[in-house]
């Protein structure tokens, strides 16, 4: 399950390195990649909703293991915390939480989603894929040219006017009405009983994004009843972009 401003093909790198012939499916979250976008915007019910269809239709009656990247992470913690039943194997790539918010930003929060909602917000366009693979190596300098002219051509489309455009929705630029509660989110972690992995890149983008918050960090580690953890190195939090490799061996040998 792909993160944020990110789409399902990037896992291509990942399954092209696993040794065992496994039943991989990557589907693109609404809003991103080849999935159609949403009318309002954006919110992790939805989400968890989507994901759930999803395992209804491919796997009704058998356990599965989940892989999430980042929001994708997120997205598949709920969800196991709501099913803890249909999963065996649960691994978050940097996708274990966000920052708590504080309550009280609540009504702003929503003032500003409800002035942004009728406007109509867009997203750069490029004049060619080298120009999209480049945009994609700035975001991650680790990434191969030829990885970013892959990602590039899933990445972005073109235009009858020949510009390529991202494939994601600009309206994922918008402020989300719904605070993240961690309070809220740490009763699903409770409830997930099967082995849990977190994969940690070496770049230090948990730190950064956790603002050195480590206390939360380990509180959060504390809602699993059976957590492992597991870094892989020489990375960027776009791990499965940049370390194929390490990130598959990571995933085989704990689903194994």
């Amino acid at each position: 399950m792909h993160g944020w401003m990110d789409m399902s093909a990037s896992f291509q790198f990942t399954v092209d390195e696993l040794d065992k012939d496994w039943y991989v499916i990557a589907p693109d979250w609404r809003g991103f990649g080849l999935s159609d976008w949403a009318p309002q915007g954006y919110w992790f019910p939805d989400y968890v909703a989507d994901l759930s269809a999803i395992i209804n239709i491919i796997s009704p009656d058998v356990e599965i293991s989940l892989v999430g990247h980042s929001m994708g992470g997120n997205i598949a913690g709920l969800y196991t915390g709501v099913y803890p039943e249909k999963v065996q194997k649960l691994i978050l790539a940097e996708g274990f939480g966000m920052p708590p918010r504080d309550a009280s930003e609540a009504p702003n929060r929503l003032k500003r989603w409800l002035e942004q909602k009728d406007k109509n917000p867009s997203l750069k366009p490029y004049s060619s894929l080298g120009e999209v693979a480049q945009r994609l190596i700035k975001n991650t300098p680790e990434l191969t040219e030829a990885r970013a002219l892959f990602l590039a051509e899933h990445w972005s489309a073109q235009q009858p006017d020949g510009e390529f455009k991202l494939r994601a929705d600009p309206k994922h630029k918008m402020t989300n009405p719904i605070l993240y509660r961690s309070v809220e989110a740490s009763f699903f972690w409770k409830r997930i009983a099967c082995p849990t992995l977190w994969l940690h890149s070496d770049s230090g983008w948990l730190r950064r994004f956790m603002k050195d918050d480590y206390a939360t960090i380990d509180e959060y580690r504390s809602n699993y009843q059976n957590l492992s953890e597991r870094t892989i190195t020489e990375s960027s939090h776009m791990m499965h972009h940049v370390q194929p490799k390490k990130f598959a061996a990571a995933i085989e040998l704990f689903i194994n």
